[in-house]
């Protein structure tokens, strides 16, 4: 089989028709050939138009940046430039079907199809002209070399890959029709890649709803048996707050008989460490506690001790509930809750948990939202004995280990 390049001369896909390709990667099927990206097209780079000259933008003609780029075909850009701008700079027009490659700093490698013709800045590489390849398949080649082309553009403090490195690049070429056979193949099994992500992704939607349904099981009294023998729980109210009063119970109209409801501050405070000075202790801050950055240290804070219950009251996840894994100095956008030791601890975070959305939602503040604590200390918690505290949590924690489990197989 023979193929028409674009420079006017033939070449037959046998191996005996190119041995002066030295040191290829690996031995082709019969029928293909070892080349390079530039025999197979014509490669141009953009420019970027002087912008202290206002007359060289706000035109008619789309101008590309790296970051425009989406691995896809390109539909949308953002910006403009005219036709003195052209004429003026480096930028260069590419027609519709260019197979665009991004060259410079954390974009390398980035890849896009135009759509209509558009202009480019100096960071992308366009080829604009092929005969022996179909665009597709030479798109899913750069892509498959991306990591290849990130290494060769390391080194410098601005890491960049050149036009001269990209035509160089070896590339085995299979007749036309077998391009366009392996693309099709490709988008088969990407096809079958999205459709098992999509299914990952809702999966995953399901065992978060699944996690709440439990939850909202367990304050209903709805996920684990009562026992009549287990002290009901006003009493272990009493003894939290002998002076308060309980309410009728709101919106929990069916608890099981034995239980109560109060209001969360009942139950928990929110507080601050004891202040020290001059103790050089670890700064227990949320991206210490998410495991974000390592551990530093202050000379004076706001003092906790190890396995103390942190809840986050400054920031877009108020409400978010960390324990201390070592002694420290509390983070400034923190309050510590203490519960009451007559309550079950997990009971409570899990509590806290299933209103974590509505406390996310519901923030106080404009520059940095804050937990709203008149919120949070009305929650209202429906209480079990102590006992069922416990049959519950542990309840709770079986069933969360399994859905765990199986969203760690995804």
């Amino acid at each position: 089989m023979v193929f028409k390049l674009r420079r006017g001369f033939f070449l037959s896909f046998s191996l005996s028709d190119t041995p002066h390709y030295e040191n290829v990667p690996f031995e082709v099927p019969e029928g293909w050939m070892w080349t390079t990206l530039g025999v197979i097209g014509t490669w141009q780079s953009g420019g970027t138009p002087s912008r202290s000259n206002k007359s060289y933008y706000g035109g008619n003609i789309p101008w590309l940046k790296t970051g425009d780029l989406n691995d896809g075909y390109i539909t949308h850009i953002p910006e403009f430039i005219t036709e003195e701008a052209v004429v003026n700079s480096s930028a260069k027009l590419n027609p519709v079907g260019s197979v665009l490659i991004a060259m410079y700093g954390a974009t390398i490698g980035k890849l896009g199809i135009l759509t209509f013709p558009a202009t480019t800045n100096q960071a992308c590489c366009a080829c604009i002209e092929y005969d022996a390849i179909d665009p597709m398949f030479l798109f899913y080649f750069l892509l498959s070399q991306r990591t290849a082309f990130i290494a060769k553009g390391g080194g410098g403090a601005q890491p960049n890959i050149s036009k001269e490195i990209i035509v160089k690049t070896y590339i085995p070429l299979p007749p036309f029709l077998e391009q366009q056979r392996i693309v099709a193949e490709i988008e088969r099994w990407f096809s079958l890649i999205d459709i098992i992500e999509n299914g990952k992704n809702d999966l995953q939607n399901i065992i978060k709803q699944t996690k709440n349904k439990i939850l909202d099981l367990a304050i209903h009294g709805k996920l684990v048996s009562q026992d009549p023998n287990d002290e009901p729980a006003i009493e272990l109210l009493k003894r939290i707050n002998p002076g308060f009063t309980p309410c009728d119970n709101g919106h929990y109209t069916q608890l099981p008989e034995g239980w109560t409801v109060a209001p969360m501050q009942v139950l928990c405070s929110l507080v601050d460490g004891d202040k020290q000075n001059g103790i050089e202790r670890t700064n227990l801050d949320v991206k210490y506690l998410r495991g974000e950055r390592d551990a530093k240290t202050l000379t004076s804070g706001k003092y906790v001790t190890a396995n103390s219950l942190l809840i986050l009251v400054d920031g877009e996840n108020s409400g978010e509930v960390f324990r201390t894994p070592i002694d420290g100095y509390q983070g400034s956008t923190f309050k510590q809750l203490l519960i009451n030791e007559n309550m079950n601890e997990e009971y409570v975070l899990q509590i806290i948990n299933l209103h974590r959305k509505v406390l996310r939602e519901s923030k106080v503040g404009s520059a940095i939202p804050h937990l709203n604590k008149k919120l949070f200390k009305a929650i209202e918690v429906p209480i079990p004995s102590y006992k069922e505290q416990q049959r519950i949590v542990m309840a709770i924690n079986i069933a969360f280990k399994q859905l765990d489990l199986i969203t760690e197989s995804l």
